[in-house]
């Protein structure tokens, strides 16, 4: 028998362990804490009744087979035969990262299958795989950003030990893995841990549902429920980071912050499995403290300590610049100052007006003390194109010679690249917003829903995609036979040759913000970026330029182009075809 536990504080008179049709009393113990013994059997199924209720899952359950409405099955993540021993970790200072979706990367959306395409990452020059959400959530299909049982592996993509053999795969080929971990906030469909215990607070709101307790009455359970998932994912799993999703919505008003006490825990850790480990957040504060180290002084200008965040004003501008789109949050980055200051210092909004917000917004980056590792770039995210009505990607609104253009600007920028699956050869398949709720009721709302959201923004309601429609997401599974037809592998070959060239020279991965120079001219639609002894040009017209690089002397050749035509003139200069883009620098 095996030892068994739940955290019920909401329980009047008794819990019970369900095993089958037997009930069997838990004992009570301190704080809210109920003891029962669990059969050894392997694939035991079991659940909790509390005061003679039905039966729930486990809140901790490392297994749900039958999704979060089943019962739950004990799963000992120490019984997999990991191969990575020598496995050292990776240094997210000078990673690229690559974000992707288990159900959609492949047709048949599965872990196992994912293994298949990791080679594709290594010669493309990956070195984390970021994966979206993978905690159980109700049905097969969705973003994952839904999930009710979080420390379960979602089953349709092959459940934990899939996970664990993915993990392994990608550390046997030097890729490391980064999950994406949602704790703002629960799904509705399956979500029973308010009949537990006060996981939930109303004093809170947040955008997608309940906001967790994280400093109420009854919150340190629940914070502990928090910080375990985490390091269960880094220790169990052997995953090598986190995305924490939204981090601004963690409202938390105590003296230590729980992304404080997280990164802590994360530091401990690390030191045991002698390994790096990293956090990385998604925030919408445009605060560097969320990036800056902890210091035991509070009055010694400290922060959160998490390592890296998502920087959304870069990708704003680089939207902006390339697809003159303006409405919405866009509109500020029409800024013809915009894109030179955003490749510059991470937040374009720094305690400046957001006119989408009607107020100023965020808080300048010291960029001698921080430097752009610490913040994640990015084209094209699972957000930004699944947040579009018909979840159209940048390859459906621009050129391909744009393309390679703004991945120029991206990949030799000092910031953390990401690439978002597909991306890298133009996947003419969109990503769009999919859903497979079991609840009629809430299949229909997000239906709806979604329709309207749209329609209030000038869309024909009959173009925007259902969620629940099994046909929107094998629209936006990836369609590998695209990789090696034109014009997408000469696309994938530009992205190859960006990121070979950025492991080759340093000049194109220097974190050090306060060493880039930009010269954005905004008419001309030119753009040559400094990057110490290298020049990174990008021509968005459709006409050719002629582009100064300064001092002639300190360049040689052209050292990569998407266009042949590109060439130095016996000046110096740059002569650079429309719509492309070039790097020059020392031979």
């Amino acid at each position: 028998m095996t030892e068994v536990s739940v955290w019920a504080p909401f329980a009047r008179d008794s819990v019970d362990l369900v095993l089958g049709d037997e009930r069997v009393p838990m004992s009570r113990d301190a704080g809210g804490w109920w003891r029962g013994e669990l059969p050894e059997a392997p694939g035991t199924a079991y659940a909790f009744a509390l005061d003679g209720g039905d039966p729930r899952p486990d809140p901790r359950s490392r297994r749900q087979p039958d999704g979060p409405h089943g019962r739950s099955v004990a799963f000992d993540p120490n019984g997999f035969g990991w191969t990575d021993q020598d496995w050292a970790g990776v240094q997210l200072p000078s990673a690229v990262i690559y974000e992707l979706h288990i159900g959609t990367f492949t047709a048949e959306g599965t872990f196992d299958a994912a293994i298949k395409r990791l080679d594709h990452l290594v010669e493309l020059g990956i070195d984390l795989v970021e994966v979206m959400p993978v905690a159980s959530f109700p049905g097969r299909h969705g973003w994952g950003y839904d999930g009710v049982d979080l420390y379960a592996v979602h089953e349709p993509y092959g459940g934990p030990v899939a996970l664990q053999r993915f993990v392994d795969a990608c550390h046997a080929r030097g890729l490391g893995v980064c999950l994406d971990v949602v704790y703002n906030h629960l799904g509705p469909d399956g979500n029973y841990l308010g009949e537990f215990g006060p996981y939930f607070t109303d004093r809170y709101v947040t955008p997608w549902g309940q906001a967790l307790n994280l400093d109420g009455p009854g919150s340190d359970e629940v914070r502990r429920f928090v910080l375990d998932n985490v390091t269960q994912w880094l220790r169990d799993f052997h995953i090598d980071a986190l995305r924490l999703d939204a981090v601004h919505a963690l409202v938390d008003d105590r003296a230590l912050p729980l992304l404080e006490e997280m990164e802590r825990e994360v530091e401990a850790l690390a030191a045991e499995v002698n390994r790096p480990l990293w956090l990385i957040a998604e925030s919408d504060r445009n605060d560097p403290r969320t990036v800056t180290r902890r210091t035991p002084d509070p009055d010694a200008g400290g922060g959160l300590g998490l390592h890296a965040q998502w920087a959304d004003d870069v990708h704003h501008a680089l939207h902006v610049l390339l697809t003159g789109e303006t409405f919405g949050y866009y509109a500020d980055f029409a800024d013809p100052g915009a894109l030179a200051k955003v490749l510059t210092t991470p937040f374009f909004h720094d305690g400046t007006w957001s006119s989408f917000r009607e107020r100023t917004h965020g808080r300048p980056v010291d960029t001698l003390r921080l430097e752009g590792w610490h913040f994640v770039a990015s084209l094209q995210t699972h957000d930004q194109v699944g947040n579009r009505a018909v979840g159209d990607r940048l390859s459906r609104l621009v050129a391909p010679g744009l393309l390679a253009a703004g991945a120029a600007l991206l990949l030799t920028s000092a910031y953390s690249p990401m690439l978002f699956m597909g991306e890298e050869w133009g996947a003419s398949t969109p990503w769009q917003y999919f859903t497979d709720h079991v609840d009629p009721e809430l299949a229909r709302l997000v239906s709806e829903g979604r329709r309207r959201e749209f329609a209030s923004h000038g869309w024909d309601s009959a173009e925007v995609p259902d969620p629940q429609d099994p046909a929107t997401v094998e629209r936006s599974r990836l369609d590998w036979a695209e990789v090696d037809r034109p014009p997408h592998e000469r696309l994938l070959r530009w992205y190859r040759a960006l990121l070979t060239l950025r492991r080759q020279r340093a000049d194109l991965r220097d974190p050090h913000l306060d060493r880039v120079g930009v010269d954005h001219d905004h008419a001309a639609r030119t753009v040559v970026v400094t990057r110490g002894e290298h020049r990174v040009a990008v021509n968005l017209g459709s006409g050719p330029a002629l582009l100064d690089l300064g001092e002639a002397t300190a360049y040689r050749q052209v050292v990569l182009a998407w266009d042949e035509g590109a060439r130095l003139t016996d000046d110096g200069r740059l002569s650079l075809p429309g719509e492309s883009a070039a790097v020059v620098g020392p031979a």
